[in-house]
């Protein structure tokens, strides 16, 4: 959808409707979303299979876009009745795949258009494009419904970018990790902050452009602890140490280690080292009810050796704890300084050329080609948080497979479909990464 939007140039409701069906298997494997933005694009480029398709469907330049289309089409062309265009609508929507009634409707389609003196060949490539919607398609008024909410989400997302993206990420969904929501708000111009004990909710908590993650982003910490630390705080207050916070929450040894490690005590000034030796020696000296905070005072403190600390430790504990890092990036801890031979947002201006480019892996999607054989599309983010799109076709993809999450040097010719980049994969392997400090 990212790319379609710029390949089509969209800055208007309508067009933004049409993308919305367009995105969807019946269009797209039918071969006519290419016809449509060639057309969208270049009003000379327009034609008409025929006097009837240009009749129907002058609004979208002769492609069948909606349900709806593929009705008019198959009645004013093809002589259905109305019956049988609800057949073939319900087709689409995935209500009803009765192979055997498909094939009484495509009889009576051609045996009208032999009727009506039209050519076999027009008959059978509009048979062909209306057979395709079978892989769904949507009817224009859910379009235009979808069309109106993408556009809401757009007017917030460019005015209110923080907010937005706090939105998303408290709501769980999203096509993409949490990793690239998160890079879109700090793109935005936002402070990303590890979740803190004095500063953090449950979900992701905004104040100005400092970005507080949720304690519910922590893949170790159990809920229970993750809604009491903020409804204890705002009964009583902040924590005014590690202590406190032990003798007021009651939290144990485990949980504390994985608050120490994701930075939630870095209020304290204390380097998370010697957090968990404080924790270690407060866990021998005193039990953990809550009416002891009388004798916080008495708690024995460590005298400590100056540690060793690697920044890759934090980085590492982030991977373990959120699934990213957050203090830093994935790119800090591959073992090479190469970031690539252009930035991502310039390699429309490389079109032909082969370039090597480095990127963080987002995701990816499987296809099948007409001979069967697997082939992938990529997208990756670069240094600067930018995306790029790769193409894998079935000899690359083979040869060098995709492992999912990790940084990866992708060796590729860049190509432009409708101004819109991409790189034709030659060669891609994922980049080895700096050891883990924490098992030297």
């Amino acid at each position: 959808m990212r790319q379609l939007i710029w390949k089509l140039k969209c800055d208007d409701y309508l067009t933004l409707v049409a993308a919305s069906s367009i995105i969807r298997p019946g269009v797209a494997s039918s071969g006519m979303m290419d016809a449509f933005i060639q057309r969208h694009l270049d009003p000379s480029k327009i034609s008409y299979l025929h006097p009837v398709m240009e009749e129907q469907l002058k609004e979208t330049y002769g492609v069948m876009v909606y349900q709806e289309d593929v009705m008019k089409i198959g009645h004013h062309y093809g002589g259905l009745d109305m019956a049988d265009a609800d057949v073939l609508r319900r087709m689409m929507s995935g209500k009803d795949r009765s192979k055997k009634h498909l094939a009484e409707i495509e009889d009576i389609f051609f045996s009208n258009s032999l009727a009506s003196g039209y050519p076999e060949a027009t008959s059978r490539e509009i048979w062909r494009q209306m057979e395709s919607f079978a892989g769904y398609s949507f009817n224009k008024a859910h379009s235009a419904s979808f069309a109106v909410e993408s556009y809401q989400s757009l007017f917030l997302k460019t005015y209110y970018p923080l907010e937005f993206m706090v939105a998303v990420l408290n709501n769980y969904g999203g096509f993409y990790q949490r990793k690239v929501y998160i890079n879109e708000a700090r793109k935005a111009g936002a402070n990303i902050c590890l979740p803190c004990v004095n500063k953090s909710s449950l979900n992701t908590i905004i104040y100005g452009k400092d970005i507080y993650l949720g304690f519910d982003g922590l893949l170790n910490l159990q809920k229970n602890l993750a809604a009491l630390i903020p409804g204890e705080r705002e009964l009583n207050g902040d924590y005014t140490g590690i202590e406190n916070f032990i003798l007021r929450t009651g939290t144990g040894l485990e949980q504390m280690f994985v608050l120490i490690r994701c930075g939630a005590f870095r209020f304290t000034g204390m380097s998370k080292k010697e957090l968990f030796w404080e924790v270690l020696m407060m866990h021998t000296s005193v039990k953990q009810e809550k009416d002891q905070t009388l004798f916080e005072s008495m708690l024995r403190k460590p005298v400590l050796p100056e540690l060793d600390y690697s920044p890759l430790e934090d980085i590492y504990y982030e991977l373990e704890l959120m699934g990213f890092p957050v203090s830093s990036s994935m790119f800090d801890l591959v073992r090479t300084s190469f970031r690539g031979d252009v930035p991502a947002k310039d390699l429309h201006l490389y079109e032909g050329q082969t370039l090597r480019m480095v990127g963080d892996f987002v995701c990816d999607k499987d296809v099948r080609t007409k001979n069967g054989k697997m082939m992938k599309f990529g997208t990756f983010f670069d240094v600067h948080g930018d995306f790029f799109d790769t193409i894998h076709f079935p000899p690359a993809l083979a040869a060098y497979p995709l492992y999912g999450n990790g940084v990866y040097l992708v060796l590729g010719r860049v190509v432009l479909n409708f101004g819109c980049p991409g790189i034709e994969v030659m060669k891609v392997a994922r980049l080895p990464l700096h050891p883990d400090p924490r098992s030297e």
